[in-house]
Order: structure tokens, then sequence, then C-alpha cells
């Protein structure tokens, strides 16, 4: 058995085109950007878009959208943690990441379309999405970005080389989460508007590119920190048999800074994802749009433009920054800039100006949490391996993904329920009446204070985050332990 599965990931086309120890360039771009980027892309649509389309194109209730990710979330939790311990225990020449990362590139881009293809009406139809919507977030997802996500701590473990990468990967999450709510809200509300037709046309073309994509990033990685184990007579007992899941539970949970980056992680991306579901009808109900001839798409755009441009802008120096003084310093600063900036925006909601100033702001304040989280879990589970002696990536991983994915359904449901409670009516067009002052409101919640609040608290979080502290002499430990020079 082992040597056919040594032969076919022989096979040239299996082969990773990357061949250096240290990672390059080529290997950061296509292999932890333009590759995610694409994979991605149809997730960051969905978090913009799903909720109008699902809700104003295919006439679905809020009631249905708020039972349906919540219901999901517990497959989705589960589908996780399977793969996670799928992805522990394979073992291959191409690693033990990368060959989900292949199975991705058929599983994503069809799941990430069938949502678009509605054959039914009324419960057949609710019956359909609920399937589709499970098939994409409970299996393609948690596949891809579990996965996806392992890579960073098996591709290297120089620190440096770990962030950059980390950040890289998150870069192209941000640039997907952007296309998301700057092209797509624009193409939407001029060109795609209620034709189901043209959504299911625009959807295949994402598709197709999702498989493109992550083909290329299959063939731009390569898993070292995997590698430590081939070919090498490892004393150590446990990096040689497969550990239990037991095992890696308690060897994180035992860990405070394990505890600390996963609820710091919840907090963050818990309230993005319902910061970014209620974006476009934030814009469309709450927003005084005179600046923008009542256009709630260019409003959206501009409101995207404005948080794009300083985490682009950051991009430059995050690295820099964290290198110099720490991850967790730079992050910690950053959060609480964050935080600020979402109460200059909470006072004057519906101003589009101040908004936006406020959003630019939040945005730049958060963009070291969002470049270095994977960079700072990497560092949390070479700091476990140091403390146990075995390696955790793929449950953290899975734990990591879970908290990703059931980020938007959860917040899908907490929104659709603040705006349950808020009397919000889809049924409205717009410019025909206003939202009530208690719709109004709960946008105004789901959209900028939610998040806020919750930047405060992971800014108390991170304080207590230090295990840069030990990390190179750890790393040194640990190779010593393998006889690695």
């Amino acid at each position: 058995m082992e040597n056919k599965k040594k032969d076919i990931w022989s096979l040239p086309f299996l082969k990773s085109a990357i061949k250096s120890d240290d990672v390059k360039l080529n290997e950061m771009l296509i292999g932890y950007f333009i590759g995610p980027f694409g994979a991605l892309l149809a997730s960051g649509i969905f978090t913009s878009m799903l909720q109008k389309y699902l809700n104003e194109v295919l006439g679905l209730s809020n009631g249905f959208l708020t039972v349906l990710p919540l219901v999901s979330t517990v497959l989705i939790i589960i589908a996780n943690l399977v793969v996670g311990q799928l992805i522990e225990r394979t073992k291959a020449l191409a690693g033990k990441a990368r060959p989900w990362i292949l199975l991705s590139a058929l599983t994503l881009s069809v799941a990430s379309l069938l949502m678009f293809i509605v054959p039914a009406e009324g419960t057949a139809r609710m019956v359909w999405i609920a399937i589709a919507y499970n098939l994409y977030y409970s299996v393609a997802y948690p596949i891809y970005n579990t996965a996806n996500s392992t890579l960073v701590p098996v591709s290297t473990r120089n620190s440096k080389q770990r962030g950059a990468i980390a950040s890289f990967t998150n870069i192209a999450g941000l640039g997907v989460m952007g296309a998301g709510s700057m092209v797509f809200p624009v193409l939407a509300s001029n060109l795609l508007k209620q034709d189901q037709h043209k959504w299911f046309v625009v959807m295949l073309a994402v598709a197709l590119l999702t498989a493109f994509t992550i083909l290329l990033q299959f063939k731009f990685t390569r898993e070292r920190v995997t590698e430590e184990n081939f070919n090498k007579d490892v004393s150590n007992e446990n990096t040689a048999k497969s550990v239990s899941i037991g095992q890696q539970l308690k060897a994180v949970t035992s860990e405070k800074w394990w505890w600390i980056i996963m609820i710091f992680y919840l907090l963050f991306q818990w309230s993005g994802a319902i910061k970014n579901g209620s974006m476009t009808q934030f814009c469309e109900w709450v927003l005084n749009l005179d600046l923008v001839g009542n256009d709630w798409g260019i409003a959206q755009t501009i409101l995207s433009i404005a948080g794009a441009v300083p985490m682009a802008v950051a991009a430059v120096f995050v690295v820099p920054l964290a290198n110099k003084y720490g991850k967790a310093k730079v992050t910690l600063v950053g959060i609480l800039f964050g935080a600020a900036g979402g109460v200059l925006a909470g006072l004057f909601s519906n101003n589009i100006v101040m908004v936006g100033i406020g959003v630019a702001l939040k945005c730049l304040g958060s963009s070291p949490a969002c470049y270095m989280i994977l960079a700072m879990l990497a560092d949390v589970i070479d700091h476990i391996e140091y403390k146990s002696g075995i390696r955790t990536d793929g449950l953290t991983m899975s734990i990591y993904s879970s908290l990703m994915v059931a980020a938007s359904p959860i917040g899908t449901a907490i929104m659709n329920a603040l705006l349950t409670a808020g009397g919000f009516n889809p049924s409205l067009e717009f410019g025909a009446a206003m939202q009530s002052a208690s719709a109004q409101s709960a946008l105004t919640t789901s959209y900028i204070w939610i998040e806020t609040i919750a930047y405060a608290l992971c800014g108390i979080l991170i304080f207590f985050f230090n295990v840069e502290k030990n990390l190179s002499k750890e790393q040194e430990e640990i190779k010593k332990r393998k006889g690695i020079s």
C-alpha cells in the first residue's frame, strides 16, 4: 500500500513545483494568495450577498434563513473536526494537507454553484436550498478551509517566513471579501437584479475560476514541517504513530495561549461576519444616500473601498512591524485603534462620510489581527509541540476552520433575529418607504456596534498573549529532538 501511495504522488502532475527549502515569492504569491483568492471568492460573495439573493431573489423568509444556518452549524462543526482528523492521519509524499487541497478543486467549485440551480418552488425550493447550503458549508468548505489553514504551520518553521505567508493567505481572504462587497454589489444592483439566470451564469464563472486556482495552489505549495519525518529515524514515538484525538485535545486544552487565541478569533470572526452580512441592507436602509444618487450599490462600494485601502496599505507595514515588535503587541495596538474607529462610525451611523472614515479607521486597526492570526496560531502549535511532543495541526486548524465557517451562518442567524425583532420588512421597494426606526437600529447594531464591542474584548485578550517570548529556543529544541541540524 505504501509503495502504491508513493507511485501515485510521484506522478509529474502531482509533484510540487516548489523545490526550495526557503519560502520564496512564487510560492507566497501563487500558493498563498492566488490559490486561496480563487478558492474563497464564492465565500466572499456569499458573505456579502447570499442573504439578499436568498431573501429577495428566491423569496425565502427571514424565519427560514434564521433557522437554516443555526441547524447547519452543528453539521459544520462536526465536518471540520472530522476533516481535521483525516488531515492529521494523511501520510503521503504530497503531505497531509495538500491532498485535500487537490480534492477541493472538485468539491468546492461544484458546491459553490448548487444554490444557484433552483428547479423548484415552495417547500421543494427550501429543501433544495437547505441541501445545497450544507453541501457547501458543511462538506466542501470545511475540506478546503481546514487544509488551507493547516498549510501555514506545516509550510516552514521559519517564523518570519511563516508570518509572511500567513499575511498573504489572509490578504487573499480579505481580497475576496472586498470583491464580494465592492464589485459584486454594483453588478447585482445594476445587472443581475432579480434575474436568477444571470446570477447562475456569474456564479458558474466563479466556480470555474475556483477549480483552476486551487489546482495552482496545490502545485505551488510544500509542507516542509511534514517532510521532517520523511526518511528519518525519529525516536519520538508520538511523531512515528498517529496521535489520538484525545491526546491532541489534552495537549491543546491544557495550554492557556491556545484558549486565548481561539476566543480572540471567535469574537473577531463572528462579529465580522455579522457586519459583512448586514452591510448591503445597512447601506440600503440606514445611510443617507443623497451624495451617491440614492444608489445603495455605490454606497456599499464606497464603504468597501474605505475599508480596503487602509488594509492594503497596512499589508506593507504589518509584517515588518510584527517582526520588530512582536505579533501580539502590534495586534493589540491595532485592535484598540479599530474599536475607536467603530465608535466614530456608530455615533454618525446615517452619514456616509463619517461612517466611511470610521470604517477606514476600524479596518486599518484590524489589519494586524487579520494578517497575523494564522501565524500566531502556528506559533502556538509549535509551543504545544515543544511541551507535549506532538503536532496538533489538524485538530487546531479544524477548530479554527469551524469558527471561520460557522461565522457566516451564525452571523446570518443573529442578524436575521435582530432584523425580525426590529420589524425589518424586506418586501419594501427602495425609495417607496423607509424602514422603521427599530429596524434601522437593528441594522446599525449588526453593521457597526457588535464588531466594535468585540474588538474591545479582543484587545483585553491579546494583552495576555505571550507565546513569542521563548519560541525560537523552543523550535531549536524541537529540531534537536528530531535530529535536524
